[in-house]
């Protein structure tokens, strides 16, 4: 049986990891076997940083509701608290937007918030 050579899929494989190093520096960038670790790592903090950014949003929301209830004379965990209490189905996303964009229309959902505390 004949010996396989495995040049043009090896260099196909070589460009792919070249393409996907642009921006890296040095050897990084140049080199295919610093490339092809500098773009696993790469790859995998993209990975990571992915799952974190729904974290980091989501500390985002919880600190811009709790700023906007403390306005109305309420933290954080009372208006969530009252919101569920009253019925009311926002999710912190949707808390946080109406908090920036809205205060008014925050401020009414509040209230019905702390009504349903008291």
């Amino acid at each position: 049986m004949a010996r396989v050579r495995s040049r043009v899929a090896a260099h196909a494989r070589h460009k792919k990891i070249l393409d996907l190093a642009k921006g890296h520096r040095g050897k990084r960038r140049t080199n295919y076997k610093v490339a092809h670790e500098s773009v696993m790592h790469a790859l995998r903090y993209a990975t990571d940083h992915r799952r974190d950014k729904k974290g980091d949003f989501r500390r985002l929301w919880i600190v811009r509701i709790n700023a906007a209830a403390r306005l109305h004379d309420l933290t954080y965990g009372r208006l969530m608290n009252g919101l569920k209490k009253a019925g009311i189905e926002l999710d912190r996303k949707t808390l946080a937007d109406l908090a920036v964009r809205e205060p008014a229309a925050f401020g009414r959902v509040a209230e019905q918030a702390k009504a349903a505390l008291g």
